[in-house]
């Protein structure tokens, strides 16, 4: 299922018209249509947790849908996190630094490999 569809079906679910979303959501409800019909998705981490929030879910089930890869999903967690999330400042840091690792790690793997 792509994300359009996703969220059409959250959407009626929650006996809501694409108008009514768009408002709840702060966008038009030309955006609405568009993310319905695989037009285009939103490219703001904070329109895609308002979205999740008016639809009641998550944003993990908002986006899995085959259209997004798994570190498309990841990436916008993280920036839900960081933008706003429930993390204090002393946890963001931790967060910030394991990723930080989490890549050099991953950079010098893969210098190994590219080496051979």
């Amino acid at each position: 299922m792509l994300f359009g569809d996703t969220l059409k079906d959250l959407r009626k679910q929650q006996g809501l018209s694409q108008k009514e979303l768009a408002e709840e959501v702060g966008v038009t409800t030309r955006s609405i249509q568009n993310y319905e019909s695989n037009n285009r998705h939103p490219k703001d981490v904070a329109i895609l947790s308002r979205l999740a929030r008016a639809l009641r879910t998550s944003m993990t089930a908002l986006m899995s849908s085959q259209d997004f890869k798994p570190a498309d999903l990841l990436i916008l967690e993280i920036q839900a996190l960081f933008a706003g999330g429930e993390l204090g400042e002393e946890d963001k840091e931790a967060v910030f630094q394991a990723i930080t690792e989490a890549y050099i790690d991953a950079k010098e793997k893969n210098k190994k490999y590219r080496n051979k």
